[in-house]
């Protein structure tokens, strides 16, 4: 799966993304890019550590629910679908500073959630409070479910069929 359209119907390569299954090769690079990305949130709630970062991640890592993002080629993150509880888990869902808002991240959640609609499954996931990913998933019908002083925990029913 790709995107990127340049409005003139060509693609650039920069602007290319993909989605590809996760290989166990890719647990450090995407153990890295967490590190990177939460460590703002982190250190905000006060709760930044270098080691467990990225330990969390290596410690939950699945490949089989892992989705690599690549754009131009090149790993630009990953998000990881797991079933759990009668509903889709969203976790683990981090972009690269240097592709987040272009849009990325909307089409690849909407990827997810439209698998979520065709089965007819709601999609759970945890937040960091503050966390402007909070807006992202608010846009995208997610809904506060319970919160503490560091997670917010957010459901999406699945969507109608033919919405």
């Amino acid at each position: 799966m790709s995107s990127g359209d340049s409005g003139d119907g060509a693609q650039r390569p920069e602007e290319q993304w993909a989605l590809r299954p996760a290989a166990a090769a890719d647990v450090e690079p995407i153990a890295d890019l967490r590190a990177v990305v939460m460590r703002p949130d982190l250190e905000r709630l006060g709760r930044y550590d270098e080691h467990r970062v990225r330990q969390r991640f290596r410690d939950s890592f699945d490949p089989r629910h892992t989705t690599v993002i690549t754009v131009g080629g090149e790993l630009a993150g990953s998000v990881t679908v797991r079933p759990a509880d009668a509903r889709l888990w969203l976790e683990h869902f981090y972009l690269a500073p240097h592709v987040q808002g272009r849009g990325l991240g909307s089409a690849v959640l909407r990827s997810v959630l439209d698998r979520a609609d065709a089965e007819g499954t709601a999609v759970g996931l945890n937040v960091l409070q503050g966390s402007p990913a909070r807006r992202l998933y608010e846009r995208h019908g997610f809904v506060v479910d319970a919160q503490d002083p560091v997670d917010v925990f957010m459901t999406r029913p699945p969507a109608a069929a033919g919405r």
